[in-house]
């Protein structure tokens, strides 16, 4: 079994400040390692939300119209394509570690697994906790890949984002990205996570090309929450799920929806992602969203 080790420290610069947002200190990413061949989306939320699955059902949705996709995990935990492989593949860092980070010594299929309809699966984990930033993991998987040139065949690219973190490991994806989604329930913690993501994204947009693309409301029946936060904002809902047992069960069986026995409930969820995957793939306006402050987010969702 691999093990993980420490990134080495003389892979990791830092930023100064004021160089990719007010105040911010990141990691230094090669300008030269780019994905220009693709469409790239970034999907963001608050931890637990349902990112993993919102993103690989979307990627099934996106081969579903024909489309060449790459799914790009950015967990640790290493699971964001665990339904359209059927397994938690091994991740980039685990095998760059394997070869004392010698990419050289790779070939794609050490890395890159094919899942559901010829979703192209890659999992670029990251360094043990408190070790390492997750943007030199994220750095070095896109790297990999266009070194092996698995972009230059690739229609979509979907990174898979952990959580609610957006300090600037995490905040890698949207180098890359040209739309960022951000996925929330219709409550309170969902809708600050959501609120902090926006000010990472719009920092970001000073430097690189990423704009916000829109909003996925998932595991809500209704969405007023979240419509009032939009309005206030500037954001729009592309996307609505609802909590449906379909798309727990869908989990549970390491299924994509459009491999679970059909309903009329799950048919109109495989629609939703269709839908969702056709007007990001015509192409959405951005964004310009203008985050709020902490206390009056309290205030406009109801708390004294």
């Amino acid at each position: 079994m691999m093990t993980t080790t420490t990134v080495p420290v003389s892979a990791i610069k830092r930023r100064q400040q004021g160089e990719d947002g007010d105040g911010s200190v990141q990691v230094q990413m090669d300008p030269s390692v780019n994905i220009d061949t693709a469409k790239v989306f970034a999907v963001y939320g608050k931890g637990g939300i349902g990112k993993s699955t919102t993103s690989s059902n979307l990627s099934a949705a996106f081969s579903k119209l024909g489309k060449r996709v790459l799914q790009i995990g950015c967990d640790p935990k290493h699971d964001s394509t665990f339904t359209l492989t059927k397994s938690l593949v091994p991740t980039v860092i685990d095998i760059l570690e394997s070869v004392d980070f010698h990419g050289e010594e790779l070939r794609p299929d050490d890395f890159v697994y094919e899942g559901y309809n010829g979703v192209m699966c890659v999992e670029a984990g990251g360094p043990p906790a408190g070790t390492g930033c997750g943007g030199y993991v994220v750095g070095q998987t896109v790297k990999l890949l266009k070194e092996h040139h698995l972009l230059e065949d690739t229609d979509v690219v979907i990174f898979d984002v952990l959580g609610d973190v957006v300090c600037g490991g995490f905040a890698a994806p949207l180098q890359h990205a040209e739309r960022a989604l951000i996925v929330t329930a219709n409550d309170f913690d969902s809708i600050f996570a959501m609120n902090r993501i926006i000010a990472a994204i719009q920092a970001k947009s000073k430097n690189y090309k990423v704009r916000l693309g829109g909003v996925v409301a998932n595991r809500s029946a209704a969405t007023d929450e979240i419509d009032r936060f939009n309005e206030k904002v500037g954001l729009d809902t592309i996307a609505h799920f609802p909590d449906l047992d379909v798309i727990r069960k869908s989990r549970l069986k390491k299924s994509v929806l459009f491999e679970m026995e059909s309903s009329p409930e799950l048919e109109a969820v495989q629609n939703e992602y269709l839908k969702l995957a056709a007007t990001l793939w015509a192409g959405v306006d951005p964004l310009t969203a203008v985050p709020l402050k902490d206390r009056d987010i309290f205030d406009l969702l109801g708390f004294d």
